[in-house]
């Protein structure tokens, strides 16, 4: 797709995608760590860490989420991805600051490491590589329903 056919949120999370191949992670995008939860980008790192990103297109699209907490027990370290532009006093301070383009982003920030537990590491690890799998399975054959594949 064009790049001025992304959507900003997308924009944002292919700049993180970038930086974060940089650093040796894979990502994967719109991952479901748990019913109701849907996560921006879901980094994976060499040694099995869990990163994960939120990308927020503006201030009413961070005020309108109210689940964001919810995904810092599925994750080693949490980030929120914003551009340049983004009134970055408004979110936590005590969670990590991605700042992001269509093209690459930088990390402002670390988010504090909170070490998955064991079975939680292996359940996450399993369902980033599904997802992968599934997703690359889906370009492969475009005509191809995977819905079936997620029941």
């Amino acid at each position: 797709m064009p790049e001025d056919r992304l959507q900003p949120g997308r924009l944002l999370a292919r700049g993180v995608a970038r930086h974060f191949l940089s650093l040796g992670m894979a990502t994967v995008e719109e991952l479901v760590p748990a019913p109701g939860l849907r996560v921006d980008v879901m980094g994976l790192g060499r040694r099995g860490e869990i990163w994960i990103v939120e990308c927020k297109s503006g201030r009413a699209d961070f005020a309108a989420d109210r689940k964001w907490q919810g995904y810092l027990e599925w994750s080693d370290r949490f980030f929120w991805a914003v551009d340049q532009d983004f009134p970055t006093e408004l979110l936590p301070p005590d969670t990590g600051l991605i700042i992001a383009d269509g093209f690459d982003a930088e990390i402002l920030r670390m988010g504090p490491e909170v070490p998955l537990a064991g079975a939680r590491r292996k359940a996450m690890v399993q369902k980033f590589a599904r997802h992968a799998a599934v997703r690359l399975q889906a370009l492969r054959d475009p005509g191809l329903s995977v819905s079936e594949a997620w029941a």
